[in-house]
């Protein structure tokens, strides 16, 4: 008996968050080993110590975003919420014929979205969706919810979501994002 294989929405993209619009790193000769992160307003501010290389705020900068967003995920939908919507929407769209054993949000899918293993019955949402709008949410956990009735992408599996009418904005969205991650960012910390 051969296991079913795991099946995701890829973004295909570094790390980003879409609640951020822009990343402040300030420099300190009086901070040695710690980092910190928060949010003010639109902007998060990371703070780092002087002495820190290039690459090494480059990799403590992306970090405590992703930390940041993880925290934000637990004040937002939980997971009884998203599994609960994942009902909804599986009934609305699908007849109810997809029901997953588990939907929960992860904060292991830097390069996914979403991904679902038919096998295990289990959907799990990257935590980089929280904070989006709820129909790019919507979209992509009911495109997990298709697989769970269609593992591949072929004609088949998009007929599912022929019905949700915000697949294509939802797509636009989402490769919106991805395309942002990859423009050159200006520093907007001071430089030291």
């Amino acid at each position: 008996m051969s296991a079913e294989p795991a099946h995701s929405l890829s973004s295909q993209s570094p790390l980003t968050s879409a609640r951020t619009s822009a990343v402040e790193v300030r420099r300190s000769a009086r901070r040695r080993r710690t980092v910190s992160a928060y949010r003010e307003g639109d902007r998060t501010i990371v703070l780092i110590p002087a002495r820190m290389s290039a690459a090494e705020e480059k990799r403590w900068v992306t970090l405590m975003l992703d930390k940041l967003a993880a925290q934000e995920s637990r004040r937002m939908l939980g997971d009884e919420e998203l599994a609960a919507r994942a009902e909804q929407l599986s009934g609305q769209y699908l007849g109810g014929r997809a029901a997953p054993d588990t939907v929960r949000w992860v904060t292991n899918q830097n390069s996914r979205w979403g991904s679902c293993t038919p096998s295990e019955g289990s959907i799990r949402l990257s935590h980089r969706l929280q904070g989006m709008p709820e129909y790019v949410i919507d979209y992509v956990l009911l495109h997990e919810l298709a697989h769970l009735l269609v593992p591949g992408h072929g004609p088949r599996f998009w007929e599912l979501l022929d019905d949700y009418p915000r697949t294509e904005r939802a797509r636009g969205y989402l490769e919106g994002v991805v395309a942002a991650g990859r423009l050159p960012h200006l520093p907007t910390g001071r430089e030291e």
